[in-house]
């Protein structure tokens, strides 16, 4: 126990933000190569280069550790895809750039492998699934519908309802190429084939919704 309290205090150090970073990172390489059931807290400070008072000294159990994963991750996927330009106008333009932004993100093998991490854990740990969920698509839901309200107000398009326009517009996006590739019946989509699926949804959600 006295050796638990002196790990926690060197936690509260001035270093604490970069072990803290050394750690996930190593936590990040276990979850991927032995899924998030498959690696043991042992595994995680072995691939981390800490002990384990080390690694308890900061995260209290490995949902704590894998949440702040997901989190970490989302937050700067979010912050990248989430930007729209101010008093855009063009529906057409923003829901493109914004639809090729989000399947090019997605498709990166270190989200992909993420989320089949996720995808293989939630249904004995949906306290994961549900951070993961929250984190990333519902946070990118809700920018979008903030979006297209203001398009709306614009009189761009009509969205009774932004939130599930949204989601219908996302889920034109991943159609067909991406879940292909989460499944693995191909290895990679190239930039043409990300375009030429957000364009294809693009035009179908404008004619549903535009003006």
């Amino acid at each position: 126990m006295e050796s638990e309290a002196l790990e926690r205090e060197a936690a509260a150090s001035s270093d604490g933000g970069a072990k803290r970073r050394q750690i996930m990172e190593g936590a990040r390489q276990a979850f991927l190569s032995a899924g998030f059931d498959g690696a043991s807290m042992n595994d995680i400070a072995r691939a981390a280069g800490v002990s384990k008072g080390t690694l308890y000294a900061y995260f209290n159990s490995k949902d704590d550790l894998f949440e702040a994963i997901i989190r970490a991750e989302k937050a700067q996927s979010a912050e990248r895809l989430c930007v729209f330009p101010p008093d855009c106008g063009d529906a057409r333009a923003m829901l493109g750039d914004f639809g090729v932004r989000l399947l090019e993100r997605m498709t990166e093998p270190n989200t992909l492998a993420l989320t089949r991490v996720v995808i293989a854990a939630c249904d004995k740990f949906p306290n994961i699934g549900r951070v993961f969920f929250e984190a990333g698509p519902l946070y990118g839901n809700e920018r979008l519908a903030e979006r297209l309200r203001a398009l709306e107000e614009a009189g761009v398009v009509r969205v009774p309802d932004p939130e599930r326009a949204a989601w219908q517009f996302v889920d034109l996006c991943i159609s067909g190429g991406y879940k292909r590739l989460l499944f693995g019946v191909v290895n990679s989509l190239t930039r043409e084939e990300i375009e030429a699926t957000v364009e294809a949804g693009v035009d179908v959600f404008l004619k549903a919704y535009g003006v």
